[in-house]
This record gives C-alpha cells, structure tokens and sequence, in this order.
C-alpha cells in the first residue's frame, strides 16, 4: 500500500490483513489494514490497546485458518475485528494502491445516489 501507517508496525499490519481477509473475503484486495490503522490512530488509548490486543488474541487461531478462527467466533475479540473488517471492506474503501474494486461494485450496490457519491477517505488522514 502507498499509505504509511499510522499505528501498526509491518509485521501487525499483516496481521490485521490476513485476519480480515479470513473473515471478510476481499478486504486484501482494498487494503482493509490501511482503513483498521486509520480507525486505530483516531481512538482513545485505551479503545486503541483494546483493539490491537483482540487482533493480537486471533493471531493464533488465524494461522490455522478460517476453521480454526470460527472456533472463536462468540469471543468478544472476534466480534470486535469482525466489526472492523466489515466496516473496513463494505464501506467501499480502497486504499491508495489497493487492486480494488470496492464492496460496492462486488456487490452490485449502485442506487443512482450511492453512484454519484465521490467517496474522500481524507477524514480518516487516507489520501492519495
């Protein structure tokens, strides 16, 4: 990815990929990991180490793969990065250098307004 990270060292932005990639197929086509390190700079401290602490916790059951990760899947961590990487794929976002394309057009979501949207990640410090 052309973005520089805000928060995640290398070897934690791998993780942060592959976890949402397991768990929402796609997001390493879009660079979920540059929109997660986003979200993880404009949160309190604590939300913050509590965030990074549950990609941490997957770390394990994420090298077994998804059967092994889905074991997990009614532990609070779990739902946290699974909320992290929906929002990060199904908001349509596509980092700086990412392949895309978005959720939005894997999906076929294309109302006329949602079309005419110009989607700016700027407000989350993402630009070009």
């Amino acid at each position: 990815m052309s973005s520089a990270m805000l928060v995640l060292a290398p070897s934690r932005a791998a993780l942060v990929a592959t976890v949402c990639e397991l768990l929402v197929p796609g997001c390493a086509r879009v660079g979920a990991e540059v929109y997660v390190d986003a979200l993880l700079a404009r949160m309190p401290a604590g939300a913050r180490d509590d965030a990074l602490a549950a990609f941490e916790a997957l770390e394990g059951p994420a090298a077994g793969g998804r059967t092994e990760l889905a074991q997990h899947s009614l532990t609070p961590e779990f739902q946290l990065v699974r909320a992290l990487a929906c929002e990060a794929f199904y908001s349509d976002f596509v980092a700086p250098g990412a392949a895309g394309p978005g959720a939005w057009q894997e999906i076929d979501f294309s109302p006329p307004l949602a079309a005419r949207l110009d989607k700016d990640w700027s407000y989350l410090g993402v630009t070009e």
